[in-house]
């Protein structure tokens, strides 16, 4: 059949190991170094902005949001909702404060979503927990005027199944102008063969009802814009998996593409020179960093 299904498990998991794949570091350090520039970076962030921490959204251990407040905010204000990566594993909202300088100083507040991650959370009950943790804004902040994901990693994954949310099961219908989903999974079946299923120990009927990929042709929001950003530096998996959901290629894709227009979506594939798997998210607590123009030219244009 081709691609992964033909590559051996050891080569299957080097893929699906962003740390063996940055030309800046070794696999030991990346991550370490990852975790301190998010750290960093989120310590600045609530030192400067206005905040709400530990805001609850619902019962469990991990529902929980960290909002920072735009600072001039009008009567009305755009939302970034930010959702971490980690493998859905690791990794939390304590760190994913980051990229909120450049955004609250022009007007737009950030939320870092926090979820329950495994093994104590399971892959349908996370997707189910961002899902409500939109709604759980949409009820709480009548002043939000749009809501804009980006996501990393899993949380680029589990912030596309949130575009493919039938919200008819919800009180509230969040209203979602746009996405960034930075270095993404959209098909978890290669993770079944991979060290990553360990700890989330998903069944292939979990898998599937749980990739982006496969569920591309739900009743959707009008105008919403999406951007499936890739770093250069990304594995050659990971790099597929963006391109594949971002052209839309196959027949189901082709007909989500065609939905996504007719209701006014944009679908845009960035890839990005010159990055990493970390950096390319690290990055977005500079002005000047493209992906942080992205977000920001996206809400001036919604």
């Amino acid at each position: 059949m081709g691609g992964w299904r033909d590559m051996s498990m050891e080569a299957l998991e080097d893929q699906y190991s962003p740390s063996r794949w940055s030309p800046r570091l070794d696999r030991d350090t990346i991550i370490d170094a990852h975790l301190a520039v998010t750290a960093a970076g989120t310590e600045r962030a609530r030192a400067s902005a206005q905040t709400l921490l530990h805001v609850p959204y619902g019962n469990g251990d991990g529902e929980k949001l960290d909002i920072y407040f735009p600072t001039d905010p009008c009567e009305t204000f755009p939302v970034l909702v930010y959702i971490h990566g980690g493998y859905w594993q690791c990794l939390s909202k304590d760190d994913s404060g980051f990229a909120a300088p450049p955004l609250v100083s022009q007007g737009v507040a950030v939320v870092a979503v926090g979820y329950d991650t495994a093994p104590e959370g399971h892959m349908d009950a996370m997707v189910q927990q961002v899902r409500r943790s939109l709604v759980f804004l949409v009820e709480q902040y009548p002043r939000i005027r749009g809501i804009y994901l980006c996501g990393h990693s899993a949380g680029a994954h589990l912030a596309a199944m949130v575009l493919s949310t039938d919200w008819t099961e919800f009180q509230e219908v969040p209203e979602i102008k746009g996405a960034v989903l930075v270095s993404g999974v959209y098909d978890l079946e290669p993770i079944l063969h991979t060290y990553v299923n360990d700890v989330l120990n998903m069944s292939r009927e979990v898998a599937q009802r749980n990739s982006p990929m496969r569920h591309v042709t739900p009743a959707v929001p009008a105008a919403c814009e999406v951007f499936v950003a890739v770093a250069q530096h990304d594995s050659p998996e990971f790099r597929r998996q963006s391109q594949e959901y971002s052209q839309v290629s196959t027949r189901q894709l082709q007909e989500y593409r065609q939905a996504l227009r007719a209701a006014g979506w944009s679908v845009s594939l960035l890839d990005l020179a010159g990055v990493d798997h970390f950096d390319i998210i690290e990055k977005l607590s500079e002005d000047s960093y493209v992906l942080t123009q992205v977000i920001l030219n996206m809400i001036s244009r919604a």
